[in-house]
C-alpha cells in the first residue's frame, strides 16, 4: 500500500506539473496578448469586422496574427477553441495528489501535535473545508460593489488568504498548511473558469448561433476573472515547491514569510504585466525584491547557541544519535509511517553514508535546525551538540 501510494505520487505530481505548465502557460500568454495587441487603422477593414486589436508575431519560423474581437466576430467559426481542460485537469490532478500524500497519511503529514493536538479526521476536514470556504467567500466578493474598485478589492482578498495562512498554520504541520493555502488559490483559480468564464462563454456562442449579439457583460466577467488568475499564478507556483524547502513552512511564523513571498510574487507579475503594456515600472519588481531579501534573512538560522557537549565525542556516539533521530526517515526502508524510499535520497544506516552526508547533517540537523522534521523523533540540544562538535573535528569515521 505504501509502495502504491508513492508511485501515485510520482505519477499524478508528474500530471500535474504537465497540465499546470499548460494552463499558466496559457494565461501568461493570454494577459500578455490583451496588453499587447494594438488597436487597428481608423476606417480600415479589420475595424469595419469589429476587430479591436491585432499583433503580429513570430514564432517557430512562422508568423502569426492573432486578432481580438471586441465583443464577437461577425460569424462564429466551425472549429472554436475552448481554454478549460488545461485548467480541469491542473485541478482535478492537485487534489488527488492533495489525497495521496496528504490525506492517505493524515497522522503524519497534516497533524503536528506541537502545533494543535486535533486527530487526522479533523484535520481532513479543516482542509477540505478551506477550499470550499475560499471559493465561497470569493466569489462573494467579487459579486459585491468591492469588486468595482480593483485596488482595495485585491487588498482585501490578500488580507483574507493571510488570515487563511495564519489559521491554517495553528491547526495544521507547516507544510499542510502552506499547501492548503495553494489548493485555496488553485480551487478559486479554477472556480473562475468552471463557474464564470466558460459558462459566459456559451452564452456569447449561445447568443451568436440564435442570431443576436452577446451580451458584453460575459466578456468584462471573464476578463476581470482571467486577470484575477494571472495574479494568483506566482504565489502558486512558490507554494508548489516550497515543501521542499523547510526553512519557510518550519519557520515559528510561517504564515508571515508566506505572506511575504505572495506579495512578492504579486508584485513581480503586476510589473510584468505593466511592461507588457509599455509602462516600465520598476519600483514592483525592486519591491518584490526587496520583500524576497526580508524573507531570505528573516528565515536565515537566528538560534540559540548549543549547550557545551559533555563526554568525549566519538563516531559510535553520532552513529547512536542519528539512529536514533534520522534513521527512521534515511535508510533504504524507512519505517516512518508512508515513506518508502529514503528521504532526499539521503542514506544514513551505515558509516560510510553516515561520513559521506556529514555536512548535510550538519546544516540541517545543527545550522538551520529544521530537522528532524518537526522534531518527531525529539532530538535535544545536547545531542545536536555531539554531532556539531563531530562534523568540526573532521567528521571521522573510527
Amino acid at each position: 500500500m505504501a509502495y502504491g501510494l508513492e508511485w501515485l505520487n510520482l505519477t499524478v505530481r508528474w500530471l500535474h506539473l504537465i497540465v499546470g505548465i499548460a494552463w499558466i502557460g496559457a494565461s501568461f500568454y493570454f494577459v500578455w496578448l490583451d496588453n499587447t495587441i494594438r488597436p487597428p487603422r481608423p476606417g480600415s477593414a479589420l475595424e469595419a469586422r469589429g476587430v479591436s486589436g491585432e499583433l503580429w508575431a513570430v514564432h517557430g519560423g512562422g508568423f502569426y496574427n492573432p486578432q481580438k474581437y471586441l465583443l464577437a466576430p461577425p460569424e462564429l467559426p466551425q472549429q472554436l477553441h475552448w481554454f478549460k481542460w488545461e485548467a480541469y485537469s491542473t485541478w482535478l490532478s492537485g487534489f488527488a495528489l492533495l489525497v495521496i500524500v496528504y490525506y492517505a497519511n493524515a497522522s503524519a503529514m497534516l497533524v503536528d501535535r506541537s502545533v494543535a493536538d486535533i486527530g487526522a479526521a479533523q484535520a481532513i476536514a479543516i482542509g477540505v473545508g478551506a477550499l470550499v470556504a475560499a471559493w465561497a467567500v470569493y466569489d462573494g466578493l467579487c459579486r459585491s460593489p468591492l469588486s468595482r474598485h480593483q485596488g482595495w478589492f485585491g487588498a482585501v482578498v490578500f488580507l483574507l488568504l493571510t488570515a487563511a495562512a495564519y489559521g491554517l498554520s495553528q491547526v495544521l504541520s507547516g507544510r499542510a498548511a502552506y499547501i492548503h493555502v495553494g489548493a485555496m488559490i488553485g480551487t478559486i483559480m479554477v472556480g473562475n473558469v468552471l463557474m464564470v468564464i466558460i459558462p459566459g462563454q456559451k452564452k456569447m456562442v449561445v447568443a451568436m448561433m440564435a442570431g443576436q449579439a452577446p451580451d458584453p457583460v460575459h466578456g468584462r466577467r471573464g476578463k476581470e476573472r482571467s486577470v484575477h488568475n494571472n495574479y494568483f499564478t506566482l504565489p502558486v507556483i512558490f507554494i508548489m515547491v516550497s515543501n521542499h524547502y523547510a526553512t519557510t513552512y518550519a519557520h515559528p511564523q510561517n504564515w508571515a514569510v508566506l505572506t511575504l513571498m505572495m506579495a512578492a510574487g504579486v508584485s513581480i507579475r503586476h510589473f510584468f504585466n505593466r511592461k507588457h503594456k509599455g509602462v516600465y515600472a520598476w519600483q514592483y519588481p525592486l519591491i518584490g525584491a526587496v520583500l524576497l531579501a526580508i524573507v531570505g534573512w528573516w528565515t536565515a538560522p537566528h538560534l540559540p547557541p548549543l549547550p557545551p557537549v559533555k563526554g568525549e565525542v566519538t563516531f559510535n556516539r553520532v552513529r547512536a544519535i542519528i539512529g536514533e533521530r534520522c534513521v527512521t526517515c534515511h535508510s533504504p526502508s524507512p519505517t516512518f509511517p508512508g515513506y518508502t524510499a529514503p528521504q532526499a535520497g539521503v542514506k544514513l544506516h551505515t558509516p560510510a553514508d553516515i561520513a559521506q552526508n556529514a555536512q548535510r547533517v550538519y546544516q540541517q540537523v545543527v545550522v538551520t535546525r529544521i530537522m528532524p522534521l518537526g522534531n518527531l523523533t525529539k532530538i535535544t540540544d545536547e545531542e545536536r551538540a555531539v554531532i556539531a562538535a563531530w562534523v568540526k573535528a573532521g567528521a571521522k569515521v573510527e
